[in-house]
């Protein structure tokens, strides 16, 4: 296996989701300066979802005109305008507009909204298109779009984002506690203080545009270095689409897998039956539906009563479990679709607790013990592990099952975090079931 293309597999998988993780993580920098607020998140989810429009079309593109659209031609357009987005966004990301006599962020959420899109795009064109390599190399490319959430979460780290102190500060006492009290003293409090940070928000956004453009690069010696075509499976495509032209169940694709396998469907190579298809895809749904949309939004309520350092660790350490399970996943590949399960119980059970604990915030269990914050920073950890494992797995079975199946892939993947999003954006933002928890004042019974 060339190394240089397990490395330009890896930096072509960061470019897939770079930008919005970017977004969600510059949050605290961008909230205080713009009319929207703390509202910004929920318009967030919305943009979000509303970009689905474009990996829609291509899902819909593929099974009605198959061959019509250059798959190499979208993955460069989209690259370029995220980078395009993003490298705007530092400049403009500040600038509001008055609709209807109000003040609008209109440039911030325009430029949001084209991100989602590429980002949610790149599912249904990034994956596809890594059936043109070995098999190999579509775990490294897992482990690349597990960075993609790493990389901006470290960056923001050094900038300081969201970084709290807690510091004493006095409260005066009011008319009747001074009447009431032979000691008029003043009242102390700790009260959270964020630091200002150590970079601005445009050199954020400059950085995530560098990124694309690494991502840009990456692609194009993917298209054209000697090296990467020896790595290339030969005559497999016209334009991106064209399935193998031999049976794709021959041990060619897998050597464990018999050469007289009995066809079982008419999905991909008919070795999974039509049930265990639907339960493959049902997992896949599930796993993104909770990693991407379901967890991700109460990871505030979950960690920050323990503390602002628990709430750090968590982010950090989850998202550093990523590219980890990815990485697992190359040398241990095991596609057991009972493990699968088993596994996905796993998350499911911990990502239930995580959630519980959000539901009791600020007062969960143990929220005055050091021992809370390090099974809630252990939970976070199991959970990203397990099910990012499941989903790399069920990636390597799907690249095997042919082009079309990692085109489904991506819809699904992005199927999933549209239903969790549907779920969460009325629980979280409109019935606000959810209580944030202090950082420095935590009071429980």
């Amino acid at each position: 296996m060339s190394v240089l293309t397990h490395l330009l597999s890896c930096l072509f998988g960061i470019g897939s989701w770079v930008s919005i993780n970017g977004m969600w993580v510059e949050l605290p920098l961008i909230v205080p300066h713009i009319p929207e607020g703390w509202y910004l998140p929920s318009y967030l989810s919305i943009l979000i979802q509303m970009a689905n429009v474009g990996p829609l079309f291509v899902t819909l593109m593929h099974r009605f005109r198959p061959g019509a659209l250059n798959e190499a031609a979208v993955i460069y357009v989209i690259i370029a305008l995220g980078t395009v987005a993003s490298l705007l966004l530092g400049f403009f990301w500040k600038e509001t507009v008055v609709v209807a006599g109000v003040p609008r962020s209109v440039a911030l959420l325009a430029l949001t909204f084209f991100l989602a899109t590429v980002d949610c795009t790149s599912s249904v064109t990034f994956l596809p298109y890594m059936m043109r390599l070995k098999s190999q190399y579509l775990t490294t490319y897992y482990i690349g779009e597990g960075v993609s959430g790493l990389l901006p979460a470290l960056v923001a780290l050094i900038q300081g984002v969201g970084v709290v102190h807690c510091v004493n500060a006095t409260q005066p006492l009011s008319l009747n506690q001074t009447v009431n009290t032979t000691d008029a003293s003043p009242t102390f409090e700790l009260l959270a203080q964020h630091q200002p940070a150590n970079f601005s928000a445009e050199v954020f956004f400059f950085f995530v545009s560098a990124m694309m453009v690494v991502c840009l690069l990456a692609f194009l010696l993917l298209n054209h270095h000697p090296a990467v075509a020896r790595e290339t499976l030969k005559g497999q495509y016209t334009n991106g689409v064209k399935e193998r032209k031999r049976v794709e169940g021959k041990s060619m694709m897998d050597p464990n897998r018999p050469s007289s396998q009995t066809c079982r469907s008419s999905f991909g190579t008919g070795m999974y039956s039509w049930m265990q298809v639907f339960y493959i895809f049902v997992i896949l749904g599930w796993t993104n539906a909770l990693t991407n949309v379901v967890l991700p939004s109460v990871q505030s309520y979950s960690c920050m009563p323990y503390g602002n350092k628990a709430y750090h660790l968590s982010a950090t350490l989850a998202a550093v479990s990523n590219p980890l399970a990815c990485f697992i996943a190359m040398f241990f590949p095991i596609r057991s679709l009972w493990l699968m399960g088993a596994l996905t119980s796993v998350g499911s059970g911990v990502g239930a607790f995580i959630i519980s604990m959000a539901a009791l915030s600020p007062c969960p269990l143990l929220v005055n013990d050091v021992s809370g914050g390090v099974i809630m920073v252990l939970a976070w950890i199991v959970f990203v592990l397990a099910l990012s494992y499941v989903k790399v797995i069920i990636g390597v079975i799907l690249r095997d099952e042919g082009h079309s199946a990692l085109v489904w892939c991506g819809a699904v993947v992005q199927l999933g975090s549209l239903l969790g999003a549907v779920v969460m954006f009325p629980l979280v933002s409109v019935h606000s079931l959810f209580a944030s928890g202090d950082p420095c004042n935590t009071r429980c019974p």
